[in-house]
């Protein structure tokens, strides 16, 4: 799979855009009727309970207005913090800091939300079950989201389509389940294959090939044990469809070695974090 990256060219290029975004064309022309030399001590903090991350996003935010402006890190990413928590210590030239405010912001509580919500799945899921993501993601924001989902303590699936073989639903209903993964395992050349059954005589159909993993998809609790007990042995198992907060447990009580969760990504709620002055 391909690697995630956070470079520090990276995550300065991403943020920059997002300054330019947030900037063009004339800059702040709220805080630009500060005092300019008016220094400030400011805290992040958390209005809510959850994991952080996105911390060097933040702070390469500020650094890219402003390099005098210091931010003291007093959480880690991946760190579970509670309501009230100080996340970090700004200080520096007021104007500045509150020309980067929101870009640091909205990294931050993104990044976390995702993180948060990964590891509520990961909890209810158990220490035998792993959440992975999907490619569920808003468009050229994969990395980052990715990245949240591993701090929540996720896994991620692949990256993008060419690190392995996923044959789905609407590959099968274009051609033949069993030709495609004979195709496959002939093309692989290093790569894994995943293939996805939305019912047992599909399974039964390609039990035996020489494949990595088998996705259920969409499956009953019980379709998805007998599923489970006949291809745990021989394959990695995965479910996904119907995948929540409330169903995650009985999913994972199948047995199944992974449950890929789109929600994680796509629908993940923003994490409640101030500046205050």
């Amino acid at each position: 799979m391909s690697k995630i990256k956070l470079s520090k060219d990276f995550i300065r290029s991403t943020v920059k855009l997002a300054l330019n975004e947030d900037l063009y064309p004339s800059g702040d022309i709220t805080s630009s009727l500060i005092e300019n030399e008016k220094v400030v001590k400011v805290k992040l903090l958390s209005n809510q309970n959850a994991v952080v991350g996105g911390l060097l996003f933040a702070k390469q935010a500020f650094k890219l207005i402003d390099k005098k402006i210091k931010f003291q890190i007093k959480k880690k990413d991946g760190s579970k913090i509670k309501k009230g928590s100080i996340i970090a210590i700004i200080k520096g030239n007021a104007k500045n800091i509150l020309i980067a405010e929101r870009v640091a912001l909205n990294f931050l509580s993104h990044i976390s939300g995702i993180a948060t919500k990964t590891n509520q799945f990961v909890r209810l899921a158990g220490k035998k079950t792993k959440i992975c993501c999907t490619r569920k993601t808003i468009p050229n924001l994969r990395v980052i989201q990715k990245y949240a989902v591993k701090l929540g303590g996720g896994i991620n699936h692949r990256f993008n389509l060419s690190d392995e073989y996923l044959i789905k639903d609407n590959h099968i209903a274009s051609s033949d389940l069993k030709n495609l993964v004979l195709a496959a395992i002939k093309n692989k050349k290093g790569k894994k294959i995943t293939v996805e059954v939305d019912n047992i005589k599909q399974l039964n159909s390609i039990i035996g090939l020489r494949f990595n993993t088998i996705l259920f998809d969409n499956m009953s609790i019980k379709n998805l044990k007998d599923g489970v007990k006949i291809a745990k042995k021989k394959y990695e198992t995965e479910a996904s469809g119907n995948v929540n907060l409330k169903t995650v447990k009985a999913i994972a009580a199948t047995g199944v070695d992974r449950i890929s969760v789109g929600s994680i990504t796509h629908s993940a709620t923003a994490v409640d974090l101030k500046l205050e002055i």
